[in-house]
């Protein structure tokens, strides 16, 4: 692992959520172990962690040393959770991946069904891949790209570094804060008891968050012992992503389209004190519930959202995920150059998803520490593109290459085994260790929708 290089994570992570430096947390020099990688994930992830363990600390004033494990951190970017006797469920559709086109490389995104039927209403429905690889093949890769981004798919042509950031959304971005914060109205003195042991004993938090960066997010204000209460559309599953990402909280079934729905949503935000969202950029104003609405049914209300591109330029309202980010944005055509591979070659890891995630966790934190101190409402703003931007702002050195993790290890894993309603699995120890303070999550990850939507805290 490259200190210099976590050091630098560390500040800029730090600026963007305070206004001043901090010396960066004590890491274990025995665990150095990092991600063999065109880029510094494994800095990335341990220090991503540390912050939001670091904002934790500072929201309950627990002064105790962090300490932070490089290898540990690593591996929760990769799985937390390994299941027994059975295999981990595929965490891609059939058709999603990456596809030559007459000039280049495209990657389709097609996990959703509905992002699939769009991908097949441009390039026809095959019975395998085989036959859509001929397909792509005779398009060129951006008017492919938009022709399926017109039809409400997802699907993004690589670029170089150099690309991306002559291309109008790589500027944009580029000038973004990496969280980016508004002071709302004057709210009434919350009534958090916030003990050292469990941070967020009390707090409810809405999390309209799907796949990984924004749930990586709750994840962890769960194991800090807030009430989540997670919200999915009726036909919404994620079936490869229940036992790792829906760990400590609960999940309801609500349709927001609905005037019922509409009803209990707005009770729910009433009564909640934080809402976590990675809706596109006008979704939830689309809704009528933009940062205004959601205060003035929430005073003091601490609102954290995530949009995958960017919240300027043309591209703010595009679906995007991490893999595509890293297509767009040069990531994945650096690594195939630095591999000597004649695909693509994409992090190890969605480190642009999971490192998101704990700086959103980490917004959360720092914005009830400032409702505290000042009394008001705070909105903050994230992306996975501004995310890309720092990570590929600061690579390696030349001619450094990183060691590789190496096989897991026996005490990597705790010796205890979860029990989820799909069956038993061991979980990684957590990456970090604040004492007083430990992440705890009161129950287990289990399928979308087996709760109601209704509060436990009073």
């Amino acid at each position: 692992m490259d200190h210099q290089l976590a050091v630098q994570f560390w500040q800029q992570f730090w600026y963007g959520l305070r206004s001043k430096a901090l010396p960066l947390p004590q890491i274990d020099l025995q665990e150095q172990h990092a991600f063999c990688c065109a880029w510094p994930v494994s800095e990335f992830a341990v220090t991503s962690v540390a912050l939001a363990a670091q904002a934790a600390a500072a929201l309950v004033n627990n002064s105790a040393r962090l300490r932070l494990n490089v290898r540990l951190a690593s591996r929760w970017f990769q799985h937390s959770f390994y299941p027994v006797n059975r295999p981990l469920p595929s965490a891609w559709d059939t058709f999603s991946g990456d596809y030559a086109t007459a000039d280049g490389w495209i990657r389709l995104h097609t996990n959703a069904p509905h992002h699939r039927r769009a991908m097949e209403r441009v390039l026809g429905k095959h019975a395998n891949r085989d036959r859509l690889v001929k397909s792509v093949a005779s398009w060129k890769k951006r008017e492919l790209e938009q022709t399926i981004v017109d039809a409400g798919g997802c699907a993004a042509e690589m670029r170089t570094l150099s690309a991306w950031q002559q291309h109008p959304q790589g500027k944009s971005v580029a000038q973004e804060p990496l969280i980016a914060w508004t002071s709302q109205t004057e709210a009434a003195s919350p009534t958090w008891p916030l003990p050292v042991a469990r941070p967020l004993n009390g707090v409810r938090v809405l999390d309209l968050t799907r796949i990984v960066a924004g749930p990586v997010a709750t994840r962890f204000l769960a194991g800090l012992g807030a009430d989540v209460l997670r919200l999915d559309p009726p036909d919404w599953e994620e079936p490869a992503l229940e036992e790792e990402l829906m760990l400590g909280k609960r999940s309801a079934r609500l349709d927001l389209k609905s005037t019922a729905g509409r009803q209990q949503f707005e009770q729910l935000l009433s009564q909640a004190d934080v809402l976590v969202h990675g809706y596109r950029a006008d979704a939830l104003e689309k809704l009528g519930y933009d940062s205004a609405r959601c205060q003035q049914l929430s005073p003091g209300l601490i609102d954290v959202s995530l949009n995958a591109w960017g919240w300027s330029g043309p591209w703010r309202n595009r679906r995007g995920f991490d893999s595509l980010v890293q297509m767009a944005c040069g990531i994945a055509e650096a690594g195939q150059r630095w591999r000597g591979t004649a695909t693509p070659h994409p992090l190890p890891v969605q480190a642009l998803d999971h490192a998101t995630g704990y700086l959103m966790a980490a917004a959360v934190l720092e914005g009830m520490r400032r409702r505290l101190a000042q009394g008001t409402g705070f909105t903050a703003r994230l992306s996975l593109a501004r995310t890309a931007h720092l990570l590929t702002a600061h690579p390696y050195p030349t001619g450094a290459t990183p060691g590789g993790l190496g096989p897991a290890q026996p005490h990597d894993a705790s010796d205890t085994l979860e029990f989820t309603p799909l069956g038993i699995g061991y979980r990684l120890r957590s990456p970090l260790w604040l004492p007083g303070t430990p992440l705890l999550w009161s129950r287990s990850g289990g399928p979308l929708g087996m709760a109601s939507a209704r509060w436990l805290t009073p």
